[in-house]
């Protein structure tokens, strides 16, 4: 058994070696195919290149396409390839193509309900990017900026929450400005209001502004900041081609209220739009409801020259100090009260009662 056990081993070791000394030869043989390939490549090629300089020296045709220039390729540009421009497109008017893009962001430790506020904002907005929270300290200007830069866009609205109560809203053209700070008051968010009105995610809104908006320069420069963040650029790849819905921008008491309303059309079929429905148009409102207080408007972006500072505006923190003064007031008046009473009980003592004795036994 052990003889026949040792026979078995050998046959194997002789079968393993012939198995490799197959595949060397194997090998051997494909590099050779593929040299001699290469060799007859090299002399088909030579050939070619020989016969292609003894015609152009006597062809004068090709001899002048080699002495061509080829033509420089177009620039690239934001708004796509740029042409050379031929003769006659001096007098075409050049088509400006709106690629407006709105980062949406807020800071750290910000409250549920002006995060919510946040997001309603950016629901509303096809044209809207978002990004991580950012730290609220003096150095946030260059870090939105740069992210701004990072997400290739244009504007930014930065939701900013300080002391978990006051909410400011920065409206930003990056990365030259300029710039607007708002108190954010009054505010609703949709998930609070549970109003009726609804409408298509993504499509494009109609802006309605009041007519003090084109009294003073600050409220111009205002609109025009409003309606390049808020207007959805046309055939924007998130955006909807229809028009149900408004937002409506009005100034009262030197604050910008905004309220947000579907149109509603009646029809009387399905598929069809009364002709005189247009006229019976309703507005219902769909949300959200805020209310913006302008602070300052800077010259640059998240900072620079004051171009116009709001003379009405009190900070949130002294009204909450002029109300813990009043409440302060309250307890000094009970102070002052309970020791006026004992000054007075000091000073007019009662006489002592003939009967308090009697019933003392």
């Amino acid at each position: 058994m052990v003889e026949d056990n040792q026979g078995d081993e050998k046959t194997n070791s002789f079968q393993f070696l012939a198995q490799a000394q197959r595949k060397q030869r194997r090998k051997k043989c494909r590099s050779k195919k593929y040299q001699r390939k290469q060799k007859k490549m090299k002399r088909f090629l030579q050939s070619i290149d020989k016969s292609l300089l003894v015609k152009d020296m006597y062809d004068p045709a090709a001899q002048a396409k080699k002495d061509e220039v080829a033509p420089e390729r177009p620039k690239r540009t934001l708004l796509g390839w740029k042409k050379k421009p031929q003769e006659g497109d001096n007098d075409a008017p050049h088509v400006f193509r709106n690629k407006e893009k709105v980062l949406v962001t807020c800071s750290r430790r910000i409250n549920f309900r002006y995060r919510h506020l946040m997001l309603n904002v950016a629901s509303l907005l096809p044209h809207s990017k978002r990004d991580n929270k950012v730290e609220s300290k003096e150095s946030k200007g260059a870090t939105l900026n740069e992210l701004v830069e990072l997400k290739s866009c244009s504007s930014c609205l930065f939701f900013e929450c300080r002391k978990h109560k006051d909410l400011y809203l920065w409206i930003a053209k990056c990365p030259n400005g300029p710039s607007v700070k708002f108190l954010v008051n009054a505010v609703h968010t949709m998930e609070e209001l549970k109003l009726t009105g609804n409408h298509l995610k993504g499509s494009r809104p109609l802006l309605t502004f009041s007519a003090n908006f084109d009294k003073e320069p600050h409220w111009k420069l205002l609109k025009q900041m409003i309606i390049q963040i808020f207007q959805t650029p046309k055939d924007h790849r998130k955006s909807k081609p229809f028009h149900d819905h408004v937002f409506a921008f009005s100034i009262l008491d030197d604050h910008i209220w905004f309220r947000n309303y579907q149109i509603i059309v009646p029809h009387n079929e399905p598929t069809k739009v009364d002709r005189g429905g247009l006229d019976k148009m309703t507005l219902t409102e769909a949300g959200p409801r805020f209310c913006l207080n302008p602070i300052k408007i800077f010259g640059g972006s998240f900072g620079g020259p004051t171009l116009y500072e709001n003379p009405y505006y009190v900070s949130p923190n002294q009204i909450r100090a002029v109300e813990k003064k009043q409440k302060a007031g309250k307890y000094l008046k009970k102070v002052k009260a309970k020791t006026r009473r004992k000054m007075h009980e000091l000073a007019n003592p009662m006489e002592r009662d003939e009967f308090a004795d009697m019933w003392r036994e």
